[in-house]
């Protein structure tokens, strides 16, 4: 095979694979359980975050600068859910703020984790291609590496949508078309590498953006709504899970 053959079929089998695995596994797990395991996917979303994203984004960027993209991220995604809300908000009623509305966020999360994710995928079809490029077996490597990290974190992603009220398949489908953009990535950067490297760290930037503002603006204050001792440990517990489950692939890798 050709190494853009070799790119291709990766970028689109890898991104293809981790969103199918993580929905799997949500199919297992029961949607009935999404409430309880939203404390895992904050844990997921902060350890992808903090662990994974922003240190590679260091490794190439400023540090200032980073810091300055990722404030500008959270900023921009703050607007980008007030958006979200005035189309729900009618006169002096809001269906998000109403006591009686429905447990899902009309979609507010699932919309700025499908903006973040898809920075994220386009990253890592920069990266497949530039591994490739240098070598098939360092490629094999890094693909294999890519898709380990995304399907805890694409778990994370799914339980998202599916508590902003997002239907199985519609999370589904709506993961894997954010997927694409691996590919889209892979291709830009196999005909245009020198070019896109420079953009590698501040697309890293704004995806860790993205998974803290809606796991810090979205999810945690929805946490404080339980207070009974068992709920709060269960929480502490779960969010712990889902930081040691991106800590323990990425040691698992060998990253």
């Amino acid at each position: 095979m050709s190494t853009l053959s070799w790119i291709i079929a990766v970028a689109l089998a890898g991104g293809i694979l981790s969103v199918t695995a993580a929905a799997a596994l949500t199919f297992a797990v029961g949607t009935h359980r999404v409430n309880m395991l939203i404390s895992y996917a904050i844990g997921a979303l902060l350890g992808a975050a903090f662990l994974e994203i922003l240190p590679h984004a260091l490794e190439h960027g400023q540090p200032h600068r980073m810091a300055a993209t990722v404030l500008f991220g959270i900023l921009i995604f703050f607007v980008l859910e007030k958006l979200v809300l005035w189309r729900h908000c009618h006169h002096d009623h809001c269906e998000a703020h109403d006591a009686q509305a429905p447990a899902h966020d009309h979609g507010r999360s699932g919309l700025l984790i499908l903006v973040g994710d898809t920075f994220h995928n386009f990253v890592d079809g920069i990266l497949i291609a530039a591994a490739f490029l240098e070598s098939t077996q360092l490629g094999i490597v890094t693909a294999l590496a890519i898709i380990a990290h995304e399907i805890p974190q694409e778990v994370g992603d799914y339980l998202i949508l599916l508590h902003s009220g997002y239907s199985r398949m519609r999370a589904l489908a709506f993961n894997l078309l954010s997927s694409l953009a691996t590919l889209v990535g892979a291709m830009l950067a196999y005909f245009a590498l020198s070019h896109l490297t420079e953009w590698i760290p501040t697309l890293l930037g704004l995806a860790a953006a993205s998974m803290i503002y809606v796991a810090v603006a979205d999810l945690i204050p929805g946490l404080h709504k339980r207070t009974e001792l068992k709920a709060t440990l269960q929480q502490i517990l779960l969010i712990g899970l889902g930081v040691a489950s991106i800590a323990g692939v990425r040691a698992l890798v060998g990253e």
